[in-house]
């Protein structure tokens, strides 16, 4: 049997990951091990006596980093690492249904969950609403697979052995917006990714935590530019994306949604599209916000 193992990044709240950790103990196929990296003692403060006793590491700052650090401490540990956000939910036959996936395809490297609901379009879920959800999704056997360029990082699983080598790309700092595009697009040369019906959750979508509405608005657009020379990043896919989320920041900034910073992340757009002009934007510029 392959080894699995669930990765969760987490920083600034301990409550939400105690309770998202504990949850790992009612899959179906338990995870053979999990491991919480953060920032803090504070930040995971009580996860070490949760269900299934997480394996708890510590670095500095930042997405990328700490899921780096979990990927060099379970080389050779581990022979697929499931990344979950602290804030997913998954339903509990999702660790049985990677396996069964990874051991079905020897060419798939990389899955990701089709989500049921996710809290990031509607202002966040309880962990209960989510666990409601997915009581009632439908049951749709055999699950429908479709194949993937990119994988969504609140919840995606790799196979170890086509990751040899790849790391996340720690100059996107902090929160690390479109890392998983990053990380994933380099992961898929190696073999195929997909995202499955029989794979799924709930990403809650809370909001506590993350980073300022400024510095999010800067990653909006230095990310893509960044991405998009880097090749990492379809060019249609980035442009796209920063059109939509400038539109949607500019317009809703006349009336923000009461948990989103509209007006922050529109100056960040701002101040990122006038670095771009003068020729020295740099996703890392945010921690000097």
């Amino acid at each position: 049997m392959p080894r699995i193992f669930v990765v969760i990044a987490t920083v600034g709240r301990a409550e939400l990951v105690r309770r998202t950790a504990d949850l790992l103990a009612d899959q179906t196929r338990p995870a053979d091990g999990i491991v919480v990296v953060s920032v803090t003692p504070g930040d995971v403060s009580g996860v070490e006596r949760t269900r299934g006793s997480p394996e708890v590491l510590f670095c500095e700052k930042g997405l990328c980093r700490q899921r780096n650090r979990a990927l060099a401490v379970l080389e050779g540990r581990a022979d697929i690492v499931i990344y979950f956000d602290d804030d997913f939910i998954p339903s509990p036959d999702y660790i049985a249904n990677v396996e069964a996936h990874f051991e079905a395809d020897p060419r798939v490297v990389g899955i990701t969950g089709e989500l049921l609901a996710d809290g990031v379009l509607r202002g966040g879920y309880s962990i209960e609403e989510a666990q409601a959800i997915i009581a009632g999704r439908p049951a749709r056997f055999p699950p429908a697979v479709v194949q993937r360029r990119e994988l969504y990082g609140c919840n995606m699983a790799i196979r170890v052995a086509a990751a040899q080598g790849l790391r996340f790309d720690e100059n996107l700092p902090l929160y690390g917006w479109q890392e998983d595009v990053d990380f994933t697009n380099r992961l898929g040369r190696k073999g195929r990714q997909i995202s499955s019906s029989g794979v799924t959750g709930v990403h809650l979508g809370v909001s506590g935590g993350r980073t300022s509405g400024k510095r999010l608005g800067y990653s909006q657009v230095a990310n893509v530019v960044y991405l998009k020379r880097k090749g990492t990043m379809r060019r249609g896919f980035g442009n796209r994306l920063m059109a939509k989320n400038l539109l949607a920041n500019a317009v809703r900034s006349v009336k923000p949604e009461p948990l989103i910073d509209r007006r922050g992340r529109l100056l960040g757009n701002v101040l990122a599209v006038i670095d771009c002009l003068r020729g020295r934007v740099d996703p890392r510029r945010i921690l000097e916000m």
